[in-house]
């Protein structure tokens, strides 16, 4: 039960919840905060908040506080390689990465979440590459008070299969590389794409052992990949010749190689010719050239899920469609972006 007190009357009480403060372009926050014993000074300052009344909560056994309820949500929101606050700020609990990685949302749990109504979770989106310490979801009850029952259905919800929110740590594999085309190979032009693909997999914790160079030529692109396997491999990244050309065989040298589960071709640009495969244990991507010019691909959404352990098929792929388009902005800023979400 609530009861309302005039502020000039409640010096001496004690706040039942944070209040908070809005100076435009320069601060947002707690003025006052739960537990706050009010002075006498303290009532000017209320009053130009709009507090002209001071809540007194009678709390039965069958409602929470917003505080009590923020707790209980994040911690059955919070999955594996996520963690929150135990402060309660305004009313609301930030969930954040426990460890680099990519960040996982059940998207159903959540909507069922949400329609509670007086429940809230707010988050990133599924599948964003996150770093430690980086927030990636938020809860509070919205209302002051709630129905007990009412939080713990969300906690129901929040934790039935696997958590809302779980960040999955990226596997540091040793990748081999292997660079197709007669261009490269016969020394016509500099290569590029070796850089490139060095660059992106060491940004994740990756490593490369070994770069093999091959002609457009089946048989000597599956001995390169070949090569690659033998020295570890944990991953085999193709580059090139994945086009429609006569003489861009990519695809058999890796078919030709052993690889399965292979699906070839994206709902998403740049990179609608890109192809997913598996040799044993080993996934195999496949990239084609638009992976040296564009700084972000399908490569930089796909990569991460494949260090994160996740099996990525036709489904997978065909999901990516929605949000699958690049805007080729001047300054990239990719993951904080459109793209892939």
């Amino acid at each position: 039960m609530k009861r309302c007190v005039p502020v000039e009357q409640a010096v001496g009480m004690v706040l039942p919840h944070d209040i908070t403060e809005i100076v435009r372009d320069s601060f947002k926050g707690r003025a006052f905060k739960k537990g706050h014993v009010i002075q006498p000074e303290d009532v000017e300052h209320l009053r130009r908040l709009g507090k002209d009344n001071i809540y007194v909560l009678e709390l039965s056994e069958y409602e929470i506080h917003e505080n009590e309820a923020g707790l209980l949500l994040a911690q059955a929101l919070a999955g594996s390689g996520a963690e929150f606050a135990k402060d309660v700020v305004e009313g609301k609990v930030a969930i954040s990465a426990a460890c680099d990685g990519l960040l996982k949302v059940n998207q159903e749990a959540l909507l069922q979440f949400n329609m509670l109504g007086e429940v809230m979770c707010a988050t990133l989106q599924d599948n964003t590459p996150v770093q430690q310490g980086e927030q990636i979801g938020a809860t509070r009850l919205i209302p002051l008070v709630a129905r007990r029952r009412l939080v713990e259905r969300a906690v129901s919800i929040a934790s039935v299969d696997e958590p809302i929110l779980r960040v999955l740590p990226l596997r540091q594999v040793q990748a081999g590389l292997v660079i197709t085309g007669n261009e490269v190979y016969y020394g016509r032009i500099e290569d590029r794409f070796e850089e490139v693909l060095r660059d992106k997999l060491e940004a994740l914790g990756s490593e490369v052992i070994e770069v093999g160079f091959a002609p457009d030529n089946p048989e000597h692109i599956a001995a390169e990949i070949h090569k690659c396997l033998a020295r570890g491999a944990e991953l085999i990244v193709t580059s090139g010749g994945m086009s429609v050309d006569p003489d861009d065989v990519t695809r058999q040298g890796i078919k030709a190689a052993g690889a399965s589960d292979m699906v070839y071709g994206t709902p998403v640009l740049p990179g609608a010719m890109f192809l997913v495969a598996r040799i044993g244990e080993v996934p195999v991507l496949g990239l084609p050239a638009c992976g040296m010019f564009h700084h972000v691909t399908v490569f930089d959404l796909v990569l991460p899920r494949i260090l994160s352990g996740e099996a990525i098929g036709r489904r997978e792929l065909a999901e990516l469609g929605h949000g699958g388009l690049c805007r080729n902005c001047k300054h990239c800023q990719y993951p904080i972006c459109s793209f892939g979400k």
